[in-house]
């Protein structure tokens, strides 16, 4: 009769292993980093979060990385991963920037401090000190921030929001007499989104659903397609970070950070085609683990980063914070271009 309850407990002990087990996609090709932030503020905590890049057209190397410490607010880093200033501001999650004439470097971050209402946080970057100047806080429907991307169309800012509830919402932000903004479009995905990436081409908007795949949603459609699902061999979940880069008037690539094995993965656009997966190895400086935000640029950086970059968070940083680690971008083209 003892049997039983023997066997009960080691098929128990078998079920927990097995849904405990890691799953690892597609075999991937390593790329190493230059160049690595000083860690966020926050220690031992799941903290740094996001990117954005903005270049420096007259003074490539002297291009800034603004990045979340969700915990305790937006740091400002050079491209040699120096911290150039710092805004406190805790519970911002993810942030994107762009240049709005007239209006200069706008930098824009969800506020998730109310986790019932989200909140859109807005910054001007003043490049020569990389300080941020506060605009506003604008509020942006219900539930928990987390999500956000954006651009400039037609000299407005337009700006994406895809709170934990999967509401995904544009609007579009005025800056006269005083900011504030304007829904233009309601979405929804099933389940919990965060990566966020819009074509500045097209419009066409895509939302990573963490546990499904990467949504497509076109130019003022309130009804999308997911066009990279989470399968286990591409994408593994938890998807999180999206990025694009641009090529011609239709072509580029679309990144994005697979969580769960710790990869990052390319595909061709405008087809969405699976087109290489790769990793952060340790080099100089060490690997990438469970990336959360990511960001990508093409064009001149200055000598480390002579054709864009691409700039990806690190959720195991070894002893210290976590912080983000810096790739040229060429070097993971490159790899990626070998059969």
């Amino acid at each position: 009769m003892r049997d039983k309850p023997l066997l009960a407990i080691s098929m128990l002990g078998f079920v927990a292993a097995c849904t405990t087990m890691t799953i690892s996609g597609a075999p991937t090709v390593p790329v190493y980093a230059v160049a690595e932030t000083e860690p966020v503020g926050t220690n031992n905590e799941d903290a740094a979060d996001d990117p954005a890049i903005w270049r420096n057209a007259e003074r490539p190397e002297d291009s800034l990385i603004v990045a979340t410490d969700k915990k305790g607010g937006l740091y400002v880093y050079g491209l040699d991963g120096r911290i150039r200033s710092f805004h406190s501001q805790p519970g911002l999650n993810n942030v994107d920037l762009a240049e709005i004439p007239s209006h200069g470097i706008v930098v824009f971050a969800s506020d998730r401090s109310d986790l019932a209402n989200g909140r859109i946080a807005l910054f001007r970057l003043l490049p020569t000190t990389g300080v941020l100047e506060p605009l506003a806080s604008l509020p942006a429907g219900t539930g928990e921030a987390y999500g956000i991307c954006g651009y400039e169309r037609e000299g407005s800012l337009i700006v994406y929001t895809a709170p934990k509830e999967g509401n995904i919402s544009e609007w579009k932000i005025g800056f006269s007499p005083a900011p504030d903004a304007k829904l233009l479009r309601s979405m929804q995905v099933p389940s919990q989104p965060e990566g966020c990436a819009v074509d500045p081409r097209n419009g066409d908007l895509y939302i990573g659903e963490e546990a499904k795949g990467i949504w497509r949603f076109g130019k003022n459609e309130t009804v999308g397609e997911i066009v990279a699902p989470v399968d286990n061999v591409h994408l593994v979940a938890d998807l999180e970070g999206l990025a694009i880069i641009t090529e011609g008037q239709r072509e580029g690539w679309l990144y994005a950070s697979s969580q769960g094995d710790s990869t990052y993965m390319r595909y061709r656009l405008p087809a969405v085609t699976p087109a290489g997966r790769f990793r952060v190895a340790e080099g100089t400086y060490g690997r990438t683990e469970e990336t959360d935000g990511i960001e990508a640029k093409r064009g001149d950086f200055g000598p480390m980063f002579p054709r864009g970059i691409f700039v990806a968070q690190d959720g195991q940083n070894g002893r210290e914070a976590q912080n983000f680690k810096l790739v040229p971008l060429d070097a993971i083209e490159e790899v990626l271009s070998k059969p």
